[in-house]
C-alpha cells in the first residue's frame, strides 16, 4: 500500500465517522461511538480487500460482510454510501425513521445484508453456515468477513462457532473484533487483555492476529494475511478507541448506544474534515459458478408403508430425507443424535451434504441459517428438547432476517418414556407457534411425515416438524397429501355430538377413545391436526357446528401455547356458537416410566379422553333436558 492509496483510506475513514455522526444524531439515537471506533477496520476492508458487485449482490462468487455487532449500523449504513449505494439523503435523513429500509440494526431489507443482527454472538455463529456453502458446496473462493465487538465475546455462542470453524477448516472465514474496551455498562470482562483475548482464539483452533486498529498499514497486513491460509480461521484482534476520532467521548463510559448531542455533533464533524463525498470502486470477485445446481424438480421416490405398520415417524423421517437426497440441494445438519433422528440415513445416502454440528445447538440453528443465505435447502434436527429450547434467540432471529429453514424435533413429550422429565419437549409448540414466518406440524404417522418432510422443502419461512420416539400405526395410504394448513377427519358422520382432537401420539389415543365411544353409542368424530400453525380453520369451524360445539382437545404438550390454545385462537373471532371445549394436556412435572404409563398419568390416554368425552355430552344433554 503506498502513500496515496494510505491517505485515500484515512480520507474514507474520516467520512465514516462524520457519516455515522450525523445519521444517528439527525434520528437522536443510535450507536456512534461503537461505530466511530471500526472505522478504519472497515475503510481499509472496503477499499483493499472486499470483492463485492454492488449491483449483483446475488453474485454467487461476491465476498459476504457480517456486522455481528449490528449495533453499529450507522458505519455500515457509511460504508454503502462510500460504495454508492445509498444516498445521503436517505441516510442522513431516514435513518432510524419509521417506513425506512435504514433500521436500528441491519435487516436483509437492505440486498446487501445476509442475516438480521443485533442480539449479540449471531454474526459470527450465521457466518460458518456461509462459509461451510463456500468451502463444501459451492466450491467458490469468497470470503466471509465478520465485525465483531468484544463484549459479544462473552457470548458462548462464539466460541461454538470458532470451534466448529477450526474443525471444518474454514479459512475463509475472518472474524475482526474490535476491542475498544467499553461495553454498555462500563468495561468488558477483558478490556485491553489483547494476549488473552488470543489464547482464547487459539485454544479454539483459529488463528489470532492482533493489531492497533487504527493503524492502516497494520490493518491492512493483517487482513491480507487472513485470506492466505485456506484452512484454517482467523481473527483478528484489533485494538481500538471507542469513539475514535472525537475527542469529547474517546474511551469514556457512559457513552453506548447514545448519539452526540447536536453542538457536539457539529464540533465533531469539523473536526473530522466536514462531510464529504468520496465514493469507493469496491474490487469485483472473481467470476465463478456454484459447483451445485439446484434442481428442484427432481424426481423423489418416497418410501412406503402399509397401513397397520408399526413405525416411529422419527424413523419416517430418517427414510423421507434420505430420499430428498436427489435434490442436489438438499442439505442435513444434526446434533450428534444422527443415529437417533435418523438423520444419519442422509449421511449415508450424500454425506458430502451432511454436517455434524455435535452437541452445539446454537451453532447447529445458525449453520442452517447460514446455508440458506447461499440458497441451500437446509434441514436440522436434534430432541425436541434441545432443538427448540437452547438455540431460541437463533431461531427467533431466523425469523427477523424472514430465511427458509426446516427444523426437525424428535423425541417429544412425555410420549418418550424412561428418560424422564429433562428429555421431554413440552414447550416447543408454544415456542415455535410464536415465531415470524414459522409453520409448525405434527404427523401422527410414517406416510404423513414423508409427505410433510417433502413439503417442508419448499416451505418459505422456519418451519418445524415434531416428530416422536415410538413406533405407532400406519392409519394413512401412500396416496394420501397433507397439504400444509390441512388437516383430517376420521370417522365423521351426521350424527356426530363431540369431536375429538389430537395429533402426533394423541391422535392415535383419539382414534381409540372414538372406538370407546362408538361402543357406547356416542357418534365422535376425529380431527388429526397435523398443521398446527397454519391450522384449519374453516374444517374446525365446520366441525363445531356439526358437533353443537363440543370438543376435546388432547396433546402431549403443557396447555400454555399448545394445540388447544391453537384451536382456541383459531376459533376466536368466528360466528361459532356454543363453543363447549376440554382440554387435556400435560399439566404437571412429568417423571420416567413407560410411554404408556406416562400417557395416562397425564390425563391424555385414549380412557381420559373418552371420559372427558362422556362427561361434556353427558353435562350438555342434561341441560338440554333441564331446559326442556
Amino acid at each position: 500500500m503506498n502513500t496515496g492509496q494510505a491517505g485515500l483510506i484515512e480520507t474514507l475513514a474520516n467520512q465514516l465517522r462524520v457519516d455515522s455522526i450525523r445519521c444517528s444524531t439527525r434520528a437522536g439515537s443510535g450507536h456512534p461511538t461503537s461505530s466511530l471506533s471500526a472505522a478504519d477496520l472497515m475503510a481499509v476492508l472496503l477499499e483493499r480487500h472486499l470483492r463485492y458487485d454492488w449491483d449483483q449482490p446475488a453474485l454467487p462468487n461476491n465476498d459476504h460482510l457480517i456486522f455481528s455487532k449490528g449495533h453499529a449500523s450507522p458505519l455500515l449504513y457509511s460504508m454503502y454510501r462510500a460504495a454508492g449505494m445509498v444516498g445521503e439523503e436517505e441516510l442522513v435523513n431516514t435513518y432510524r425513521q419509521f417506513g425506512a429500509r435504514l433500521e436500528g440494526h441491519p435487516t436483509p431489507l437492505l440486498p446487501w445484508v445476509d442475516v438480521a443482527t443485533g442480539s449479540l454472538g449471531q454474526g459470527l455463529p450465521d457466518a460458518v453456515g456461509v462459509s461451510l456453502a463456500g468451502r463444501y458446496l459451492d466450491e467458490l473462493t469468497y470470503h466471509t468477513w465478520v465485525l465483531c465487538g468484544d463484549s459479544e465475546l462473552a457470548e458462548g455462542s462464539i466460541w461454538e462457532a470458532l470451534d466448529k470453524a477450526a474443525y471444518y477448516k474454514l479459512g475463509n472465514l475472518t472474524a475482526i473484533v474490535d476491542v475498544n474496551r467499553l461495553g454498555q455498562d462500563g468495561p468488558t470482562e477483558l478490556q485491553w487483555d489483547m494476549h488473552g483475548y488470543a489464547g482464547r482464539v487459539k485454544a479454539f483452533g483459529a488463528h489470532a492476529i492482533i493489531i492497533d486498529g487504527h493503524d492502516i498499514t497494520a490493518i491492512d497486513h493483517a487482513l491480507t494475511r487472513a485470506r492466505s491460509d485456506p484452512d484454517q480461521p482467523t481473527v483478528i484482534l484489533a485494538k481500538t478507541i471507542k469513539g475514535k476520532g472525537v475527542l469529547e467521548v474517546e474511551d469514556k463510559n457512559g457513552w453506548h448506544g447514545k448519539a452526540l448531542p447536536e453542538e457536539m455533533a457539529e464540533r465533531a464533524v469539523a473536526a473530522l474534515g466536514g462531510p464529504t463525498h468520496l465514493q469507493i470502486t469496491t474490487s469485483m470477485p472473481e467470476p465463478g459458478t456454484p459447483a451445485i445446481t439446484p434442481d428442484p424438480q427432481a424426481a423423489i421416490t418416497l418410501p412406503r408403508w402399509e397401513v397397520g405398520d408399526q413405525v416411529a415417524t422419527r424413523v419416517a423421517f430418517g427414510a423421507a430425507i434420505a430420499a430428498m437426497a436427489v435434490r442436489p440441494e438438499v442439505v442435513v445438519l444434526d446434533g450428534e443424535v444422527g443415529n437417533s433422528t435418523h438423520a444419519g440415513e442422509f449421511k449415508e445416502t450424500a454425506p458430502e451434504r451432511f454436517f455434524e454440528m455435535f452437541i452445539a445447538e446454537q451453532q447447529l440453528v445458525a449453520s442452517t441459517v447460514g446455508l440458506s443465505v447461499r440458497g441451500y435447502v437446509a434441514f436440522a434436527s436434534s430432541f425436541a428438547a434441545f432443538l427448540i429450547s437452547r438455540p431460541y434467540d437463533f431461531i427467533r432471529m431466523a425469523g427477523v432476517s424472514e430465511v427458509s429453514i426446516r427444523l426437525v424435533g424428535t423425541h417429544a413429550g412425555v410420549e418418550i418414556g424412561q428418560d424422564g422429565p429433562s428429555q421431554m419437549a413440552l414447550e416447543d409448540i408454544a415456542a415455535m407457534r410464536a415465531v415470524h414466518t414459522s409453520t409448525v406440524l405434527y404427523p401422527s404417522d410414517a406416510p404423513s411425515t414423508a409427505r410433510l418432510v417433502q413439503t417442508m422443502a419448499d416451505t418459505t419461512g422456519i418451519s418445524y416438524l415434531r416428530a416422536t420416539r415410538g413406533a405407532y400405526p400406519v392409519i394413512y395410504g401412500p396416496e394420501e397429501e397433507f397439504p400444509i394448513g390441512g388437516c383430517k377427519v376420521h370417522n365423521a358422520g351426521p350424527d356426530d355430538v363431540v369431536a375429538l382432537i389430537g395429533a402426533g401420539v394423541t391422535l392415535h389415543e383419539c382414534l381409540s377413545a372414538a372406538g370407546q365411544l362408538a361402543e357406547a353409542g356416542i357418534k365422535a368424530r376425529v380431527i388429526d391436526l397435523y398443521s398446527i400453525k397454519p391450522i384449519d380453520t374453516d374444517t374446525l369451524r365446520r366441525t363445531c357446528l356439526d358437533t353443537g360445539g363440543h370438543i376435546v382437545v388432547a396433546e402431549d404438550h403443557y396447555p400454555q401455547g399448545g394445540i388447544g390454545s391453537a384451536v382456541l385462537e383459531a376459533l376466536a373471532g368466528t360466528d361459532t356458537p356454543n363453543l363447549h371445549i376440554t382440554l387435556l394436556a400435560v399439566k404437571g412435572l412429568p417423571t420416567s416410566g413407560k410411554p404408556a404409563e406416562l400417557l395416562d398419568a397425564a390425563g391424555i390416554s385414549a380412557r381420559h379422553i373418552t371420559a372427558a368425552a362422556r362427561t361434556l355430552v353427558g353435562a350438555l344433554e342434561g341441560q338440554s333436558a333441564a331446559e326442556a
